[in-house]
């Protein structure tokens, strides 16, 4: 059945007038606006520097979400909450934009120092022209790179270092981003499945139980996820759910 949107006349006229009020203005200056995109040449090098710097601004930019979900903590808490959610019976409380903004302002808490090193060795001597490009960039992995390495599980990272097609590394240094990102992830995916299931066990425990007084009390056809989430909410609340689980996602991350 298709549906019709009403306008109502007054709102209808208004709109109509301020076209005809818009379109006379234009008229009348005959003027109108375009938009023009050139390049122009300049001698003066603090241009070329100001808009180098924009391409790098715009590049980081394009390139933020990737960095953010691949090599921060930020997977492992996403998918933590996401189980959390999931294991409680909560189908939208709460929400995924709740869930993804506090995830981002943890991984902002425990990415602080590597976010502070970075900005200290790299962006600001770069920004003050005191180092070149390529030295910005190197200094500006280092940090990442130690925090990754630290995180990083030996069985995945062994794993990638026996598929890499180069040279193997003889160091921790030596390890290519290309072995040392994917490495991380699949390291921070066990991780986040691991705690997941670790929250998953006292909540399957708790339908079991109201699935069996269900069943025991003869109310075979009342679905036990609607009894059981009000306990699962109650429980989670007594034993203060929310600061247990950010606690134990901030200790186990290692700088």
């Amino acid at each position: 059945m298709d549906k019709k949107i009403y306008i109502d006349k007054k709102t209808f006229l208004y709109f109509t007038l301020i076209g005809i009020l818009f379109s006379g203005f234009i008229y009348a200056q005959n003027t109108f606006p375009s938009i023009k995109l050139g390049v122009e040449e300049s001698s003066n090098p603090q241009d070329f520097s100001l808009t180098v710097k924009i391409v790098i601004l715009m590049t980081i930019l394009s390139l933020a979400p990737s960095i953010i979900m691949m090599m921060t903590c930020f997977t492992r808490i996403i998918i933590v909450f996401h189980f959390l959610r999931s294991a409680l019976g909560t189908q939208s409380a709460p929400s995924n934009q709740i869930l993804v903004g506090l995830a981002l302002f943890i991984t902002y808490f425990v990415m602080s120092p590597v976010i502070d090193e970075v900005n200290n060795n790299a962006l600001q001597p770069y920004l003050n022209q005191t180092i070149t490009q390529d030295i910005a960039i190197k200094e500006a992995i280092k940090p990442m790179r130690a925090f990754m390495l630290n995180q990083v599980d030996e069985k995945s990272l062994k794993m990638f270092i026996n598929f890499y097609p180069g040279e193997k590394p003889n160091s921790p240094e030596e390890i290519s981003m290309s072995v040392l990102i994917p490495s991380y992830i699949l390291s921070e995916l066990t991780i986040a499945f691991k705690i997941g299931f670790l929250l998953y066990l006292p909540m399957l425990m708790l339908d079991m139980i109201i699935a069996s007084v269900l069943m025991a009390m003869g109310m075979m056809m009342l679905p036990p996820v609607i009894i059981s989430m009000p306990f699962k909410i109650m429980l989670f609340v007594l034993v203060d759910g929310w600061n247990l689980i950010v606690e134990s996602l901030v200790s186990g991350i290692r700088l």
